[in-house]
């Protein structure tokens, strides 16, 4: 909806010739990928699609945060290297937590040749210690199943353990 409203302004503004005005109106709304926390510290509902420098920008208020998204890089790096094209951010990390212990994360599959991927990203076993170890995240692929509650990783990450809907941060990795 505010999407809808700054288009329908930027053609008045066009029309009026502010382009200078347009030009600022979309550098705040980009800036805003990354909505601000409900009052319950989550996310709006819906995937909200962010660049890395967005995530550093909004996501960063603490040293461990800090520490988290410095992992997060590395392997995303590792991801895009392999060829995927999308990732999911949860858990914690994209709630107003000051403290998260991790990142929970689920990769689109599409495209990705697990030959070119660290291994370290394929290994599940233990409850995933190793990738924890090396990056500060886990790492599910988006369309396997949760256990519980027999849903995708991309549709359990988009909703509270009371089942009520939330928000995640997406990620396109050919912008990194």
């Amino acid at each position: 909806m505010e999407w809808e409203k700054c288009q329908l302004f930027a053609k008045n503004l066009v029309y009026l010739k502010h382009n200078y005005i347009f030009v600022y109106i979309i550098t705040q709304l980009i800036r805003r990928l990354i909505p601000e926390f409900t009052s319950n510290g989550l996310l709006p509902q819906g995937i909200h699609w962010a660049t890395l420098d967005d995530i550093k920008e909004k996501l960063s208020f603490s040293t461990k945060r800090r520490t988290l998204i410095a992992g997060l890089e590395l392997a995303l790096k590792s991801f895009k290297i392999a060829g995927c094209e999308k990732m999911y951010i949860d858990g914690s990390f994209v709630t107003s937590k000051n403290e998260p212990s991790d990142i929970d994360a689920c990769w689109d599959i599409s495209n990705v040749d697990p030959t070119k991927l660290d291994p370290i990203l394929l290994i599940f076993s233990n409850r995933r210690a190793l990738q924890k170890m090396k990056y500060g995240c886990e790492f599910f692929p988006s369309s396997e199943i949760a256990m519980p509650p027999n849903t995708r990783y991309l549709d359990f990450f988009q909703k509270t353990k009371d089942d009520e809907k939330k928000g995640i941060v997406g990620i396109k990795l050919q912008e990194l």
